[in-house]
C-alpha cells in the first residue's frame, strides 16, 4: 500500500481490494449519471441454466439503462458446450432487453473468447482495442433490436476539405453527423488528418431506407447550400465485414 497526504490532512491510499470503495462509486455516479441522462430505470439482467442437480450449467450477466442495453459477461460450462446454451442464454437477455423498452444492445470480446458467435448472432463491430495479453484483441460489438441486422447499411465516408474553409467544412461536418441520429444512422468513428483538411468516418444506417432519408434530409441539402464552394467534397464506400 501506497500513501500520501497534505497539509489539510486529505489522504491518498493505493490498494489493492478494497470492499467499500466499488459499492460507493457505483452509487455516486449512478446518482451522477441519472441526473445528467434523465434516466433512472439502471438494472441488473442476468440469466442463468442449472441442471437437475441445481448445478449451474451456463449463464450471462448485464444491464439495461435509458433503453440500452448490454452484456458483462457469458459463460457455459466445458462439458455442456456445443449444445446451443450460449445462443439461448443471448436471445433470453435480448428478449428481456426488449420488454424492458431497450433498442440496442452492446458487448465486447477478447479475440480467444467469442467474436464470431456474436457475428453469427447479428452483432456489429464497432470498434476494436490492440495490445490485449498474449497478442489479442478487445472487439466491441453493437446490435439494434427492433431492426434487422442484415438491412444494415455501413459506409465509410472520405470528406476532403476546402483548403481556404477548413473550419467551416469541420462546423459543417459537425451539424451534418449530428442528423444521422433521425434516420437510424449511427457514426461509429470519426478520424482526422494532422492538418486537419482530411476525415474519415465509419457510419451505420439500421436500413437503406434511413441512408436515403438522410441524403434527402432538407436540413443537410440546406447546410450544404449555405457553403456552395466551400463544401467539402466527400467520397463514400459502402462496406462490409470480412
Amino acid at each position: 500500500m501506497t500513501t500520501t497526504g497534505n497539509d489539510a490532512g486529505d489522504i491518498l491510499r493505493v490498494l489493492g481490494e478494497d470492499k467499500e470503495l466499488p459499492g460507493r462509486l457505483d452509487a455516486e455516479l449512478t446518482i451522477f449519471n441519472n441526473r445528467a441522462t434523465g434516466a433512472d430505470d439502471e438494472a441488473t439482467l442476468n440469466v442463468r441454466v442449472d441442471d437437475a442437480d441445481g448445478e449451474l450449467v451456463a449463464g450471462l450477466t448485464g444491464w439495461s439503462w435509458g433503453g440500452c442495453a448490454g452484456i458483462n459477461m457469458v459463460w457455459v460450462r466445458d462439458d455442456r458446450r456445443g449444445e446451443g446454451w450460449g445462443g439461448r442464454l443471448l436471445r433470453a437477455a435480448e428478449d428481456e432487453a426488449r420488454r424492458r423498452g431497450c433498442t440496442e444492445m452492446s458487448v465486447s470480446s477478447f479475440s480467444f473468447q467469442a467474436p464470431e458467435f456474436y457475428r453469427r448472432h447479428g452483432y456489429l463491430d464497432t470498434g476494436r482495442r490492440e495490445g490485449i495479453p498474449g497478442g489479442h484483441v478487445d472487439h466491441h460489438f453493437f446490435k439494434s433490436l427492433v431492426t434487422d441486422p442484415a438491412a444494415a447499411v455501413r459506409l465509410v465516408a472520405l470528406v476532403e476539405l476546402a483548403p481556404d474553409a477548413v473550419e467551416a467544412g469541420q462546423r459543417y461536418e459537425d451539424a451534418v453527423l449530428g442528423l444521422l441520429g433521425r434516420h437510424g444512422g449511427r457514426l461509429e468513428r470519426r478520424q482526422r488528418t494532422g492538418d486537419g483538411r482530411t476525415e474519415v468516418h465509419l457510419i451505420r444506417f439500421d436500413t437503406r431506407d434511413g441512408y436515403d432519408g438522410f441524403l434527402a434530409d432538407p436540413e443537410r441539402v440546406a447546410l450544404r447550400e449555405e457553403l456552395g464552394d466551400a463544401a467539402p467534397t466527400t467520397r463514400v464506400l459502402e462496406v462490409h465485414e470480412v
